[in-house]
């Protein structure tokens, strides 16, 4: 019984094996490049995006703890403070963006 499994097995791979092949040689490279640092570039951009995309949210967060306030000076120095930190946080994506953007592409030519 183990034999004729074994041989099921094999013979099944060796009747496979060419259809992966077939299948494997028609594939797209979808990254659509083959260099590592365009790669990077990308994915440093997309993280970048998304960092900016949360600076935002905060904004709008403190802004809104400003404004639910009531006058509650407690409150409106929390989100005084969430805004500052915000601007902050975005300044530092930006020179970020930048740097990254200087070095990239002084590594792709």
């Amino acid at each position: 019984m183990k034999h004729l499994k074994k041989t099921l097995l094999i013979s099944a791979y060796v009747w496979m094996l060419p259809l992966t092949t077939l299948a494997a040689t028609k594939l797209d490279n979808p990254l659509g490049t083959t260099s590592p640092q365009i790669v990077i570039g990308r994915i440093v951009r997309a993280l970048l995006g998304v960092s900016g995309a949360l600076a935002l949210l905060m904004f709008v967060y403190g802004g809104m703890l400003w404004i639910i306030s009531g006058g509650s000076a407690e409150k409106i120095k929390k989100g005084k403070d969430t805004l500052v930190w915000a601007t902050f946080g975005l300044a530092i994506i930006f020179m970020a963006y930048t740097l990254v953007e200087f070095v990239i592409k002084a590594f792709a030519g």
